[in-house]
């Protein structure tokens, strides 16, 4: 158990609860840059899929079973689509031991939610220190176990096993899974020549040979990127949590995605190149979803969502209190709840329940740190995409159909979410 200070909880804390991977932006550069590849080196291109598609693993989801996955319970046009992130990071080198452990693990999961319509998108942010009860998972080779840690079912069952816990805890049908090795996460970073990030002041962690340097915005390098995501004993005392590191995570993610968006990585091919392979040699994925084309298919079905409309949420927890034996862990609040009941039913998450805990992709607001155009130098449309959800694909030129409705779950404009409390490292 940590012994760091935290944030006095609310005396309604439960003993334990009641029940018992941006990597589409990816796919959508794979496209891009197949179709000049193909102009240029013709049979090249085929080669070059099947190079891309050679550096992702595939793991099988049967040992889920199908009897007792949640049903998906949307009944709307189209489909939507769960893809639940996670980051593999190993801490078995000098200077890794970032959270006094041993061993690698997961300590990022993300559920990604694209709703049926294709108009938004939800990155919802477990904090690793979640009290949960975890199934017993991969066809019963590892037991059912209560009131533990989230991020220790990694350790225990891989990635199968913590999408069987989150289907478990939050009655959500999964799609796929997406893993991203932090060994070379670093890697892609440096292929696009290093990520503008906006970092008001130095974040440095001697004890753990962390150092960002502070800019606004300040052009990461891949060691330097790899240090911002990790850092955890940054700022006060009472900020060195893992929401903290959540929130940085998130302001990452979306700084990377709009540098892979903009024309400076579209109109190089050799960025291209260097970044795709990067990336996939960073990926390990569910059996279905191992395939560049795949994932490119899923992510022409973007086109349409502004950044404005892709927004990270960190999901609403409150910390144990010191008296309890979890001190220095969180449970998830009824607003959780409420979010993964709407998530489920691909409705809007209002305001009101993100108090303060989301982003959008867009960047922080009063950062010289701005989104950069696209790659046609077009706006991102705000109107509704009518593509429909996925259906499996293997050629890379191919166009969905337009055959699905918009979403009928939208609801009107509510008011503006509550500021977030500071956090270490972040502009905003």
């Amino acid at each position: 158990m940590s012994d760091e200070p935290r944030p006095e909880p609310s005396d309604g804390a439960p003993k334990r609860r009641g029940k018992v991977a941006r990597k589409h932006t990816v796919g959508r550069v794979v496209l891009i840059s197949a179709l000049v590849l193909a102009l240029i080196t013709g049979l090249g291109t085929v080669y070059f899929i099947r190079h891309l598609n050679g550096n992702i693993e595939g793991i099988s989801l049967d040992a889920l079973g199908d009897d007792e996955r949640p049903e998906k319970v949307y009944t709307g046009n189209g489909e939507p689509l769960n893809i639940l992130v996670m980051g593999s990071d190993s801490r078995d080198c000098e200077g890794c031991d970032i959270d006094k452990e041993g061993g690698g693990g997961s300590d990022t999961t993300i559920l990604v939610h694209l709703s049926a319509d294709r108009s938004r998108a939800y990155a919802v942010s477990i904090p690793r220190d979640s009290i949960i009860d975890r199934p017993e998972c991969n066809a019963g080779e590892s037991a059912a176990e209560t009131d533990v840690m989230w991020n220790a079912a990694y350790g225990v069952g891989g990635p199968v096993c913590t999408l069987d816990q989150l289907e478990y805890n939050t009655d959500i049908f999964v799609d796929h899974f997406i893993v991203v090795d932090f060994a070379s996460f670093g890697d892609m970073v440096d292929a696009v020549g290093g990520v503008p990030v906006c970092v008001p002041e130095d974040i440095v962690d001697r004890e753990h040979q962390i150092f960002v340097p502070k800019g606004d915005p300040s052009v990461l390098s891949g060691d330097e990127a790899l240090d911002y995501v990790r850092a955890r004993y940054v700022g006060e005392q009472l900020q060195q949590n893992d929401i903290s590191r959540i929130r940085r995570q998130q302001e990452f993610i979306g700084a990377l995605v709009r540098e892979v968006q903009s024309t400076g990585t579209l109109t190089r091919l050799d960025k291209v190149v260097k970044f795709l392979d990067a990336a996939t040699k960073s990926l390990t994925t569910d059996e279905e979803f191992a395939s560049v084309t795949r994932l490119g298919k899923v992510a022409m079905q973007l086109q349409n969502i502004g950044l404005d409309k892709v927004q990270f949420v960190t999901l609403p927890t409150e910390y144990y209190p010191r008296d309890s034996e979890f001190w220095g862990k969180v449970y998830w609040t009824p607003e959780a709840e409420q979010i993964w009941k709407l998530i489920n039913e691909d409705k809007v998450i209002p305001p009101r329940l993100l108090g303060g805990n989301s982003v959008s992709a867009e960047g922080p607001p009063g950062s010289s740190e701005t989104p950069s155009p696209s790659a046609d130098g077009e706006t991102p449309s705000e109107t509704p995409s009518e593509t429909p959800s996925e259906t499996p694909s293997e050629t890379p030129s191919e166009t969905p159909s337009e055959t699905a409705s918009p979403s009928e779950t939208a609801t009107p404009e509510a008011p503006a979410t509550p500021e977030a409390e500071p956090v270490p490292g972040i502009c905003a």
